[in-house]
């Protein structure tokens, strides 16, 4: 039965990697009959896998599509792609797939023998992502985020260290209820065991996430969902600013100069208008000096202060 098994692993490996077998050389690659391959075939369609056949003297079989995705069998270096691709996914790459992305994320490194963790670590540490988007400082650990996810499907309690936004750094017992990613930061819903309270963790600021070996009974949270405790516990946060500002250049060249960082808007055939929503006044400061035209601050006033402080602190240079 134990080879049974590994030959039906072994010949769906070879339908998902190559489009059509005849079915003469695929028995041949098996080692076995044609009559043995046939009864393979016909297990793999028990197991719900669309084996379509096509008879004659050149006939093979080939996967076609299902109605429902089935396993997939991968090697080694699909699986290290795998990973890679769903970490980059994770931070963003891809507008709407991340929280997706971590799930899928958790079950493959779960499974993922040793050997391919630490290729896919390396491949993950020493590669640096190109781009520049002002939010420095804000990339998650994949590794952290996969922990984290763990621990909220298993329902263990979980034990890490937490930096607050002034610094101080604290070791904290929580159980894990939800992630949820709001914006470019992903945060951690929990209940801390030491505060007694329920509360939102930037993942970010999130370091050494360990299982404490302990399942928890699920509490009742007190929001509609995981996303809107998030969001009510930003709503005591300083509101941020909205800027507004002309900009003395086609819109199409302010767009390909700043345009990932800010929404362009078209005023004529030379001028644009540019708005972005911060926390921070220096990143928009920047991007305006970034935009290479004249240009006249329309909101908030507080930027208006921000650049005349920059251009001063340029001029004693």
């Amino acid at each position: 039965m134990a080879n049974t098994s590994s030959r039906t692993l072994r010949l769906l490996s070879l339908l998902q990697n190559h489009r059509y077998w005849q079915g003469g050389e695929l028995a041949e690659r098996l080692g076995v009959s044609v009559r043995t391959l046939r009864r393979d075939i016909d297990r793999l369609r028990e197991l719900g896998y669309p084996v379509e056949a096509q008879r004659g003297v050149d006939g093979g079989y080939q996967l076609a599509a299902g109605a429902a995705l089935p396993p997939l069998v991968i090697d080694d270096e699909e699986a290290v792609a795998l990973a890679v691709g769903l970490q980059t996914a994770v931070q963003g790459a891809v507008e709407g797939i991340a929280e997706s992305s971590v799930r899928v994320l958790a079950k493959v490194v779960q499974v993922m023998p040793a050997r391919l963790r630490r290729r896919v670590e390396a491949l993950r540490t020493m590669t640096v992502p190109a781009g520049w988007d002002g939010q420095a400082g804000t990339s998650v650990d994949p590794g952290v985020l996969t922990a984290v996810a763990l621990a909220c499907r298993d329902r263990e309690q979980l034990r890490m260290t937490y930096t607050s936004a002034d610094g101080r750094r604290t070791e904290r017992h929580v159980e894990p209820h939800r992630l949820v990613r709001l914006g470019r930061r992903w945060y951690l819903v929990a209940y801390d065991l030491t505060r007694h309270d329920w509360r939102s963790f930037r993942v970010d600021r999130l370091a050494e996430p360990e299982s404490a070996g302990t399942r928890f009974r699920p509490r009742d949270l007190p929001a509609a969902d995981a996303a809107e405790f998030v969001r009510a516990a930003m709503d005591n946060l300083p509101r941020p600013y909205r800027v507004e500002a002309l900009v003395e250049a086609p819109a199409v060249t302010v767009h390909r100069r700043i345009g990932h960082w800010c929404t362009v808007e078209e005023v004529d055939a030379g001028r644009c208008r540019i708005r972005m929503v911060t926390h921070s006044l220096h990143w928009p400061a920047m991007a305006l000096g970034m935009a290479g035209a004249e240009f006249r601050v329309l909101a908030p006033p507080e930027l208006l202060d921000e650049v005349h402080e920059w251009g001063a602190r340029f001029q004693r240079a």
